[in-house]
């Protein structure tokens, strides 16, 4: 519930900027932020609203799933590498 309320928090004041025209420094007084804060919400907001505060924790919906590719690569190269000392086992085992 409290990442949402960040959110809304962050939304409401990147559109202060973004759509009523609001100048960053004054609406980071008013809200008592830091300028380079409010300028990065702003940054992230213009770069992919619809993901600009996935929250604490969270990953936007395109670095969750290349985190899983990650560990599924990582898992399947772990794998390989059983089956190829496995491999070479049965090939000593066997002359």
């Amino acid at each position: 519930m409290a990442e949402n309320t960040t959110k809304n928090l962050n939304l409401e004041a990147v559109k202060l900027v973004v759509e009523k025209g609001r100048s960053v420094p004054s609406v980071a007084l008013d809200l008592g932020i830091h300028e380079k804060t409010l300028y990065k919400w702003v940054s992230d907001y213009k770069k992919d609203s619809e993901n600009a505060f996935p929250g604490s924790g969270r990953l936007k919906p395109q670095d969750e799933l290349i985190r899983q590719l990650k560990r599924r690569v990582a898992d399947l190269e772990e794998e390989n590498a059983i089956l190829k000392k496995a491999a070479a086992i049965f090939a000593n085992h066997r002359k």
